[in-house]
C-alpha cells in the first residue's frame, strides 16, 4: 500500500511542487542523485573510476510534452556523450525514450533515437534503453528493432528488462536471439496484477530465473566481456542491491562457469556503496547508475518506494527542519 502511494505521488503534478519547494528534500535527495550539471556527474565517475567501478549516466527527464522538449532533451544527451568522450571516464549512458518524443510522435522519437546512437556508434560508446511503465513496453522494443535494422549494433544499444513482468522472460528470450545485452531490474512502477506480479517473492523468483537465461546465453555466445575501457558492457548485467539476488547470481555463475568479466552487477548511486565496493575487491565487474539534472523528482519518489529505509532517512530528515 504504501509503494503504491509513493509511485502514485511520483507521478503527481502537486506533490512535485509541493516537496521540490522544500529546501531540506534535494539536500535528502542529492543523496542518490549526482548534482544537476553534467559536471557535476562527471566528477562523480571519475570517483567511481579511481575504485575500479565503472558507471552509466542518465540526465533524469521523462514524459516530455512537446517535440521541442525532446528535441532538447536529445541535445543534452549528446552533450553528455561528447562530455564522456572528452574526459576519457568509463561510461556510457541511460535514456528513457519518453524522455525523447515517445508518447509524442514514434517519428519524432526514433530520429532522436537514431541521432543519440549514431553518436555512442561514433565514440565506440553504450546507450542503454530502460523500460518504463506497460503503456510503453511494446513501442520501446519495437523502436529497438527499428535501430538494429538501421545497422547500429547491439554492441552500442541494449536494453532492460523487469523481472515483475510476466512477459519478461518471453520478450528477453527472444531479444538474446539477436544478441541484445540487458540490465535485469526488478521493476520500479505501479502496475496491474493482470501485468505483473503482486508478490515480491514471485518477482524475486523471476529475477533469479532470468539471471541464469541471461548467463546460459553469454555463455551460449562466447562469454563476450567487458570492454578493455568500461564503456561497453557484457550481455547480462545484473542490477540489484539484494543481497540474496547478488548470492544467487554469484553461485550460477560459478556453477556454470561464466568469467567475472563476463557479467556485471549495477547498482544505484548512492545505495549500498558497501556491497558495491566489496563486490569490486572480490573482482566483480560493477556499474553504477549515476543520475543527475534538475528533474530528479520522479526518480527519487521510486527511489524512497523501494525501500523503507530511504523512506526513513527522508521522514527523519523533515522533523529536523
Amino acid at each position: 500500500m504504501l509503494r503504491s502511494f509513493l509511485i502514485y505521488l511520483s507521478q503527481a503534478g502537486w506533490a512535485q511542487r509541493m516537496v521540490t519547494s522544500w529546501s531540506f528534500a534535494w539536500n535528502v535527495a542529492s543523496r542518490f542523485i549526482a548534482g544537476e550539471s553534467t559536471a557535476e556527474a562527471i566528477g562523480v565517475v571519475r570517483q567511481l573510476n579511481e575504485k575500479g567501478i565503472n558507471a552509466t549516466l542518465d540526465h533524469l527527464g521523462e514524459h516530455t510534452s512537446t517535440a521541442e522538449e525532446a528535441a532538447q532533451s536529445t541535445e543534452e544527451i549528446l552533450a553528455i556523450l561528447d562530455a564522456i568522450e572528452e574526459a576519457g571516464v568509463r561510461a556510457g549512458i541511460s535514456i528513457k525514450l519518453t524522455q525523447i518524443g515517445m508518447g509524442l510522435d514514434s517519428t519524432i522519437c526514433r530520429e532522436n533515437l537514431r541521432r543519440i546512437l549514431e553518436r555512442a556508434k561514433e565514440y565506440k560508446n553504450f546507450v542503454r534503453i530502460d523500460i518504463e511503465d506497460t503503456p510503453y513496453t511494446d513501442m520501446t522494443i519495437a523502436a529497438y528493432y527499428e535501430m538494429l535494422e538501421a545497422g547500429i549494433s547491439p554492441k552500442n544499444v541494449g536494453m532492460a528488462v523487469q523481472s515483475y513482468l510476466y512477459r519478461a522472460e518471453a520478450d528477453t528470450r527472444k531479444m538474446l536471439e539477436d544478441g541484445t545485452r540487458f540490465r535485469l531490474i526488478k521493476g520500479a512502477y505501479k502496475e496491474p496484477p493482470d501485468k505483473a506480479y503482486p508478490k515480491k517473492a514471485d518477482v524475486d523468483a523471476n529475477f533469479d530465473l532470468l539471471t541464469k537465461i541471461l548467463m546460459d546465453a553469454a555463455l551460449e555466445q562466447g562469454s563476450p566481456k567487458v570492454s578493455k575501457d568500461g564503456r561497453i558492457p557484457p550481455i547480462p548485467a545484473i542490477a540489484t542491491q539484494d543481497d540474496k539476488r547478488v548470492e544467487f547470481a554469484k553461485q550460477y555463475a560459478q556453477k556454470i562457469e561464466l568469467a567475472k568479466e563476463a557479467f556485471e552487477f549495477q547498482m544505484l548511486h548512492g545505495i549500498r556503496r558497501d556491497l558495491q565496493e566489496q563486490l569490486s575487491a572480490e573482482g566483480y565487474q560493477v556499474r553504477i547508475y549515476v543520475p543527475f539534472g534538475s528533474q530528479w523528482y520522479p526518480y527519487f519518489m521510486r527511489r524512497l518506494a523501494e525501500r523503507p529505509a530511504n523512506l526513513w532517512f527522508f521522514m527523519s530528515n523533515f522533523f529536523k527542519r
